[in-house]
């Protein structure tokens, strides 16, 4: 369908497209980013056999992405709003193998009950069940996540500055990033993924509670660094078996 034909540009990819179709379509939108540099130490355990905790310039990272997915629908297949469309925080690390860099999930939310269920069956991505409401109100964007519990642990408001038109070096290694991996079962899978460079825009944040917390690393203080992205359309392949770990 035209939507993925558009995307299909890859001079920026650090790999070629995998071979064969691709399964799923689908929109990362209005996306925050929230970066804090962490010990390689706090993560090493995080880590499952057979993948090696990725660093820049020796520090590792943990991010926290908070979006709107929408319009999700397999190759060939229209979406249904009810389903496809919902808002998304992930937290994630960042690994590699083989040479590919890509993501590691060390959770998943999304304010679906009927998207969580369908993902992690589909997916066996760590997704889970969270109220997460975002809005914008005079160029302010707000954006709350909250347990089953009604406990806040992502609370957030910030204004979109100007953009970012040349990326640095570690804003390209964190957002650029073309594969992620999941561990399952005693199994290790890589999903493959392609999308057009991510727009960057600086961001101010204005006010930020945080009480995600992995292991030791509590992920309340101010973040390292920042950024919003209008959005992109992802394209992504079957899971493929890596490993037995």
């Amino acid at each position: 369908m035209k939507e993925a034909d558009d995307i299909i540009y890859t001079s920026h990819r650090p790999w070629p497209l995998p071979i064969g179709n691709w399964s799923y379509f689908q929109e990362w939108n209005n996306a925050l980013f929230l970066h804090w540099k962490i010990s390689p130490k706090e993560l090493t355990e995080f880590i499952p056999a057979g993948l090696i905790l990725d660093t820049f310039n020796g520090d590792a990272w943990i991010s926290v992405v908070a979006f709107t997915m929408q319009n999700i629908r397999p190759n060939g297949l229209l979406s249904v709003s009810g389903i496809s469309n919902f808002h998304e925080i992930n937290i994630r690390t960042y690994v590699k193998r083989d040479n590919k860099q890509g993501v590691y999930f060390l959770k998943i939310e999304a304010g679906k009950s009927i998207s969580v269920f369908i993902a992690r069956v589909l997916s066996g991505l760590p997704y889970v069940k969270s109220t997460i409401n975002r809005s914008l109100n005079k160029g302010t964007h707000s954006y709350i996540s909250a347990d089953k519990n009604k406990s806040p642990h992502f609370n957030t408001s910030f204004k979109i500055v100007e953009e970012i038109e040349s990326k640095t070096d570690l804003d390209k290694w964190l957002i650029e990033r073309y594969c992620l991996y999941l561990s399952s079962y005693g199994k290790l899978y890589r999903y493959e993924i392609h999308h057009r460079e991510w727009p960057l825009k600086k961001v101010v944040i204005k006010d930020l509670k945080v009480k995600y917390k992995i292991g030791k690393v509590a992920l309340g203080k101010e973040p390292t660094l920042s950024h919003f992205s209008t959005g992109v359309k992802v394209i992504s392949w079957k899971r493929k078996y890596l490993d037995r770990i």
